[in-house]
């Protein structure tokens, strides 16, 4: 079916939906959602649009995709200095990434919309009490009260303005020269910088300015290219809170086509991709890059006909596929999927989710992911790409720039004892900035490998 055939932006609502709050007064949601559909558009179409174009060269093994934040973003957590450290710590990663492993790296942040959370239970229970799950802040509270776990449709005017702010100083930092590779030895947070990793960074930033000196020399400078002082930067979030998507939606006057204005980047999880679902009719007539999230359960025949519904174009840059299988899954449940495609010919993009898998619950009663696990997916990731001959496309990863104790082992050697000295989260583990650096290394060693691979091979 051709996308945006007998399709509208409400046309979900007549499908089963996972994974969506029960609201008491629908008269109030219907009143933020109409609300919403007045204000400005969060991201622009033609950005969208330029996405696309960026994906479809990871499509074709010409770059790789970045794509990291938190689990969920907090109105309580929403400061200046954490979006700044995050985002430097992904100039990091991608400056790693393009130096160490030779290719272009298409940045997007978890951030500015990732406020919904899907839960493996609709409620939760502590002592004798049973109460709503917590769903992320833009659905009702993490605090265990009956008032804060009420769903509150109001909450979604406070995600819109938050994510706002959000872009407009990732926008400010990315295009006004904070993210030049002159200052690629600034972008070391005091506390990696005494690490292992730091002084690796160090010394790759060190090539990087001498580079940067020879370019100068032969008149290469941030005047003639201004690629070298800013980079471009988009966002993504799961579409999970259906309404809130539906009253960012809108026509491009330019296309003609549907854009979910919220984010540049939509994806469907694991626990909402069924095919007759809500989700997935939503997602298929909107024109943004997508992504799907592709567990261990995911059936060749699912993923095929998701490639018929969502990308039945076949354009390259369309669609991604995020894997998330656990690190002693991957490579058993992987290549069935990637041969399907390849035999079909089908376009996408592969992505690497290595934290949704490995999640466990610590001696101490932390969830946390224990990092070996999280490198061990990446490594059979690649190897499983390696052999099929096929393009291993980018990561996707919950990190922060924050130094938090959430996820166990990486150079600093976390243990269960220590979690509770600096874990943070709302919702599940992240990657501190010194494990997010290590694990970008490792992936620069893959990504050359890979190169030289296919340079003997052709």
């Amino acid at each position: 079916m051709p996308m945006g055939e007998a399709w509208r932006p409400g046309s979900w609502r007549g499908r089963p939906a996972q994974q969506m709050p029960a609201y008491a007064d629908m008269a109030v949601v219907e009143q933020v959602e109409s609300t919403l559909a007045s204000w400005p558009p969060l991201v622009f179409a033609g950005e969208a649009r330029a996405l696309k174009e960026r994906l479809a060269e990871v499509c074709a093994g010409r770059a790789f995709l970045l794509q990291g934040g938190d689990c969920a973003e907090a109105f309580a957590d929403f400061q200046a200095d954490k979006i700044r450290d995050t985002l430097r710590v992904l100039l990091q990663m991608a400056v790693v990434l393009t130096f160490g492993g030779g290719l272009p790296v298409v940045k997007c942040g978890r951030m500015a919309g990732q406020f919904a959370k899907p839960r493996s239970a609709p409620t939760e229970i502590l002592g004798d009490r049973e109460l709503p799950a917590y769903r992320g802040d833009i659905v009702n509270g993490l605090e265990f009260t009956p008032a804060s776990r009420e769903p509150d449709p109001r909450r979604q005017l406070q995600a819109y303005s938050q994510a706002a702010a959000t872009l407009n100083l990732l926008r400010a930092f990315t295009q006004g020269g904070y993210a030049s590779l002159t200052r690629v030895h600034q972008w070391n947070l005091g506390f990696v910088g005494n690490s292992p990793q730091g002084e690796r960074y160090r010394a790759m930033a060190d090539q990087i300015s001498e580079a940067l000196t020879f370019m100068a020399a032969c008149g290469v400078t941030d005047l003639t290219t201004p690629e070298i002082t800013r980079t471009n930067f988009y966002t993504a979030h799961e579409a999970l809170l259906l309404g809130f998507e539906q009253a960012m939606t809108r026509i491009d006057s330019t296309s003609g086509r549907w854009y979910d204005t919220s984010a540049h980047f939509l994806w469907i999880g694991d626990r909402t991709r069924q095919l007759d679902g809500a989700h997935v009719e939503f997602c298929r007539g909107i024109a943004n890059p997508l992504g799907v999230k592709a567990g261990p359960t995911m059936p060749e025949s699912d993923l095929l006909r998701l490639c018929d519904v969502l990308n039945p174009e076949n354009e390259p840059g369309r669609l991604t596929v995020i894997s998330r299988m656990g690190h002693d899954k991957v490579e058993r449940h992987l290549p069935p999927l990637v041969r399907a495609l390849q035999r079909e010919g089908r376009e996408v993009v592969w992505v690497c989710d290595p934290m949704h898998g490995n999640t466990i619950k610590s001696a101490s009663g932390y969830k946390t992911r224990p990092f070996e696990r999280v490198l061990a997916e990446v490594r059979g990731f690649f190897a499983v790409h390696k052999g099929l001959g096929t393009h291993a496309g980018g990561i996707h990863v919950e990190m922060t720039g924050q130094d938090v104790t959430e996820c166990t082992g990486g150079a600093q050697a976390i243990t269960d004892e220590v979690l509770r000295d600096r874990y943070h989260t709302y919702c599940d583990p992240r990657l501190n900035a010194q494990q997010s650096l290590e694990l970008a290394f490792l992936m620069a060693q893959e990504l050359k490998e890979e190169r030289q691979a296919l340079r003997a091979a052709g």
